[in-house]
């Protein structure tokens, strides 16, 4: 598991003070890039290699709203690794565990000129299988 701390800003919310829909997303969004960064894995040096993570799937249930000055955390975990995509377990919850938004987000790895399913690199399966 991984455990990324967001602070919620006025700009990621509505007018009423309250976490707007697609901001859960982008929550979700720096927690795994933070993962991979906090395992030495740098998106940068992926794109060098014509190599690109994007997300092809994503189920969202939204349990609560979050609202402006909230400090929550994302608990992020892999629930399944194949050879080309990697399905992460994603909950927004305060500091009493109780969940605000919760998702299931599926990462395909691609070679980005062509925009094609290209094979995990093992390093990076490698740290992941270990996060498991």
């Amino acid at each position: 598991m991984f455990y990324w701390p967001i602070s919620v800003y006025y700009e990621d919310t509505d007018a009423g003070g309250v976490v707007y829909h697609a901001n859960y997303l982008k929550f979700f969004e720096r927690a795994r890039t933070e993962w991979l960064k906090s395992m030495g894995i740098g998106q940068t040096e992926l794109l060098a290699q014509d190599i690109a993570f994007v997300v092809s799937h994503a189920d969202i249930n939204f349990r609560r709203p979050a609202k402006f000055e909230q400090t929550l955390e994302v608990v992020s975990s892999i629930s399944q690794l194949k050879r080309a995509s990697l399905k992460f377990h994603q909950r927004l919850v305060d500091a009493d565990g109780q969940c605000y938004c919760e998702a299931e987000i599926t990462v395909a790895c691609v070679q980005l000129s062509c925009m094609k399913p290209h094979a995990i690199p093992p390093f990076i399966v490698q740290e992941f299988e270990s996060a498991r």
